[in-house]
């Protein structure tokens, strides 16, 4: 009998343009990049994921970086951001239709700051924190097209990251000035703010994320612990047990990144690799099970979402998963990797991506 695989981080196909301080969301089954540095450049490049492939779409009206970004139905909002490297401020606001491949300015923010976080419950966007703005908490209403000002958050951050869970906003680390660990959740119904037990590692840079019952949250900057400043870590949240638990490192550990939940993986396409500028193409996910079997080949079963795990001892667990590493390139990205020492491989004729772990008892 398969059993759950947890904590696989997967390599996939590598955005266009390496970038950082980018704005990541999901609609309509896909992925989308928007914005963000490239070194000293400001992008106002759109990049879709579908089908293991990326592709450009409709850039944004305006470069943008630092900028938010969340999803109402097949729409994505990109919230505030800089607008130069300079850092200047804006409180433009932009729909994407993701249907039409088309732009729209909706209502500007109240007032204009970067280094925000949003989220969408129950079809409203909330817009949370920011270095200008570090303890305002909006709502947006697609359809009056305007911003409400809720109950402030209490502690004020920039670089923060924000996922909603079962009708309620959650809000972790950031920075003002130095890296923060608070971890705060706002409920709607009451316009109310708790503070919970803090994120086990102050981080900011951060990418959150909500899955299975979990918030995740992902690398981030400041770490005096490594050469890059860069943390690699991982860490989830159970609201049932309100708990923290250490998860699987990224495995290539970036900052200025965003995250979102497409078909049972975080996906985190671009960030940097070293504390401030330093941009990178890597797109990976972060997985938490296998889906059931569907046919055995040589060996090895092929699963639903393309992964490949040898059962000659179906008790074994995969060891070191952090090192993963790719054995083939060859478009559109279909790649077999291995755990550790691995020498059997798929067939080749399969037509999916292909991902070969070699099973250790």
């Amino acid at each position: 009998m398969l059993r759950t695989l947890l904590a696989i981080w997967l390599p996939l196909a590598p955005v266009i343009t390496p970038r950082q301080e980018v704005a990541v969301a999901a609609a309509n089954g896909k992925l989308y990049l928007m914005g963000g540095l490239a070194g000293t450049t400001v992008l106002s490049s759109v990049e879709e994921f579908a089908n293991g492939r990326w592709r450009l779409v409709a850039p944004m009206p305006e470069p943008l970086h630092h900028s938010a970004a969340a999803t109402v139905s097949d729409s994505i909002y990109v919230i505030g951001g800089y607008r130069t490297i300079s850092f200047e401020p804006t409180d433009h606001v932009y729909r994407y239709d993701t249907t039409l491949d088309q732009w729209t300015r909706v209502a500007d923010l109240p007032n204009p700051t970067g280094a925000l976080a949003a989220a969408t419950i129950d079809g409203r966007v909330y817009a949370v924190g920011g270095a200008q703005t570090p303890r305002e908490l909006l709502v947006y209403d697609p359809a009056s097209n305007q911003w409400t000002a809720l109950a402030p958050m209490p502690t004020g951050r920039e670089h923060l990251a924000a996922a909603a869970l079962d009708g309620k906003l959650y809000v972790a680390g950031g920075r003002l000035p130095g890296n923060r660990n608070a971890f705060e959740r706002y409920d709607p119904a009451t316009n109310t703010w708790i503070t919970l037990p803090p994120l086990p590692t102050a981080r900011s840079g951060i990418a959150a994320a909500a899955l299975n019952g979990r918030i995740y949250v992902f690398g981030g900057e400041g770490n005096g612990q490594s050469p890059t400043g860069v943390f690699a870590q991982n860490e989830s949240y159970d609201p049932v047990s309100n708990t923290w638990r250490t998860e699987e490192p990224m495995a290539v550990p970036r900052h200025g990144i965003g995250a979102a939940t497409l078909d049972g993986r975080i996906h985190i396409p671009a960030g940097a690799t070293v504390q401030g500028f330093g941009v990178s193409a890597v797109h990976d996910a972060f997985v938490l099970e296998i889906p059931k079997r569907r046919r055995a080949v040589g060996g090895f079963w092929i699963l639903d979402f393309g992964f490949w795990i040898g059962l000659e001892n179906p008790k074994s667990k995969i060891q070191n998963p952090k090192s993963v590493r790719p054995l083939t390139d060859s478009p559109p990205f279909e790649q077999s990797i291995c755990v550790s020492v691995c020498s059997d491989r798929p067939p080749a004729s399969s037509a999916v991506p292909r991902y070969a772990y070699r099973s250790f008892g």
